[in-house]
């Protein structure tokens, strides 16, 4: 077998509640060749919850992954990202949501102002890499239909920011919601959102759908959300180097 690259990070940590999640995070990051014709591509998807606790803003968490300047009402603040470069965003949302969720400053505002207790859960945020071998569009039109799935048709609306300032390195951030949306606005709180088997079926979801569309370019490169001991690959993680 020949080793090209490798980089293996885990790290979880629970939250200030014991039975929740607040951030996991698991990257797979290599390129073995082993006889016979494995070759695996980058795989990469970490979850954490924006949270006042932590001394988190929702508005300038949102402002910083889409790039652009959004103000804060509750702090009176200006977030300022409008420097960031080659970030392209849009939001999604279920079908029942008002017109005004597509405005990212009053989605972010609302949703802010729902909230009351100065340890109050935010949005959950998901960063996943893209697969490299596709294209630009495929990139985009697979992420879109993973946060579809997933999260929208599940009840969230999920502002979905795509990062391309590095072309070894594009990956899209996704803050979703954590409070039902109806018509006339943001309602409870859906605790089921934050059970943790839901991180490893998002992770597992993630592979079977770059998998899908790897396969249709004709792309033998694959990923597997699982760790490289789970993979049946013995082989000790190199210390990273250089950006992820």
């Amino acid at each position: 077998a020949h080793l090209h690259k490798l980089k293996f990070v885990r790290r979880s940590t629970d939250g200030f509640k014991k039975s929740r999640l607040d951030i996991i995070e698991i990257r797979i990051s290599i390129n073995v060749n082993i006889e016979g014709g494995v070759v695996m591509a980058i795989y990469h998807l970490s979850v954490q919850i924006i949270s006042r606790l932590q001394g988190k803003s929702c508005i300038a968490a949102a402002a910083y992954r889409s790039g652009e300047r959004l103000y804060d009402e509750r702090q009176n603040l200006n977030h300022d990202y409008t420097k960031k470069q080659k970030v392209e965003s849009e939001i999604i949302a279920p079908e029942s949501s008002p017109s005004w969720v597509y405005d990212r400053e009053k989605l972010w505002n609302e949703i802010d102002k729902k909230e009351t207790r100065c340890n109050a859960r935010t949005a959950r945020e998901i960063n996943v890499a893209l697969p490299i071998e596709l294209s630009k569009e495929d990139q985009k039109e697979l992420a879109r239909e993973y946060v579809k799935t997933n999260f929208v048709e599940n009840g969230m609306i999920a502002d979905l920011c795509f990062h391309f300032n590095d072309k070894n390195n594009p990956h899209f951030h996704v803050m979703l919601t954590t409070r039902e949306i109806t018509k006339n606005g943001f309602t409870k709180k859906n605790r089921d959102w934050d059970k943790k088997e839901n991180v490893t079926f998002w992770r597992k979801q993630w592979s079977t759908y770059a998998n899908t569309v790897l396969r249709k370019n004709n792309i033998e490169e694959s990923i597997d959300h699982r760790s490289l001991k789970d993979q049946g690959i013995d082989l000790i993680p190199t210390i990273h180097l250089g950006k992820t």
